[in-house]
């Protein structure tokens, strides 16, 4: 009999993985494609799904998705990738109404199809580094598909934080409670106060980075570009956050990343966690070793 808490701690070997993302959201989702792109002896990509995000990059969550599909064909052309388009789809060009209605799209009816291959001996690995709506969506489309996947979501903020307002969470809360309240095991890597420790500069990424190939010259110069567009002139670092998601699967050894298993809690619509008593058990990051991720990153873009 399957043990379900097995699937909270990182797997061994090679894994079936989607990556859900919000590609042209910010300059960090460019960073973890790229890695499990160049990653094969560890991720075996299925798909990359397009999810909705709305800021100043974006006129809607259907735009944010739209411009964030057209990201990862230029990531894929830039890696030389083109073979690997037609495995990408466009999510949900809105969020939920509620808890009980899905956002169907190209990406959640994908993910159901390719989830009912699978069983809760053999699961699929869902890493999610935007709003998780086309997730919950596709578990919404069919709710059985919860036993044959894993859901590894950067999203929140951590526990100790006075509150929930992160950007991937606070976008699609229903999203997120829909995703909390699933059979699916569930891990977690909140932004604030865990993750933010993944932070990089210009004179890091040009030393390590510049002139290595394409790849590495576009997303040094996007980074940079991006920064100095509100901090020029001034000392700045930037998070590459969303780079930890996949790096949990690497965590085997522990030496990346410090990870507790705990009963859930739930996100609430005004802005904190709950912590219902039959919480399902879930995996939360606790703290991640900055280093140990940066050389595992730029070693492997460099390639």
């Amino acid at each position: 009999m399957d043990n379900p808490q097995k699937w909270l701690l990182p797997p061994a070997g090679r894994v079936d993985t989607v990556l859900d993302t919000d590609t042209y959201n910010e300059i960090d989702d460019q960073f973890a494609l790229s890695f499990m792109m160049k990653t094969p002896e560890k991720f075996c990509m299925k798909a990359v799904y397009a999810a909705p995000f709305f800021n100043g990059n974006s006129s809607s969550p259907e735009d944010g998705m739209e411009k964030s599909y057209d990201e990862i064909i230029n990531l894929l052309t830039l890696m030389e990738r083109k073979d690997f388009i037609k495995n990408v789809y466009k999510g949900s060009r809105g969020y939920l109404a509620d808890e009980k209605t899905p956002q169907p799209s190209p990406a959640a009816e994908h993910l159901v199809s390719l989830a009912k291959g699978y069983s809760p001996e053999n699961r699929l690995y869902v890493v999610a580094i935007g709003a998780i709506t086309n997730v919950a969506s596709a578990l919404l489309l069919c709710p059985e598909i919860a036993n044959n996947i894993v859901i590894v979501w950067l999203g929140g903020h951590a526990r100790h934080f006075p509150h929930t307002q992160e950007f991937n969470m606070m976008q699609d809360i229903a999203a997120a409670r829909v995703v909390f309240s699933c059979p699916s095991p569930l891990v977690q890597l909140p932004c604030g106060g865990t993750v933010d420790y993944c932070a990089t500069s210009a004179p890091e990424l040009r030393y390590w980075l510049e002139g290595k190939n394409a790849l590495c010259d576009y997303l040094v110069s996007h980074t940079v570009e991006e920064a100095e567009s509100y901090a020029k002139g001034k000392p700045w670092t930037r998070v590459i956050w969303d780079i930890t998601a996949p790096m949990w699967l690497m965590n085997e050894k522990g030496n990346l990343m410090s990870s507790s298993v705990m009963p859930a809690n739930m996100p609430e619509y005004d802005y904190s966690y709950s912590y219902p008593e039959n919480g399902k058990p879930m995996a939360y990051t606790r703290f991640v070793y900055r280093d140990a991720i940066f050389e595992l990153l730029f070693k492997t873009l460099a390639k």
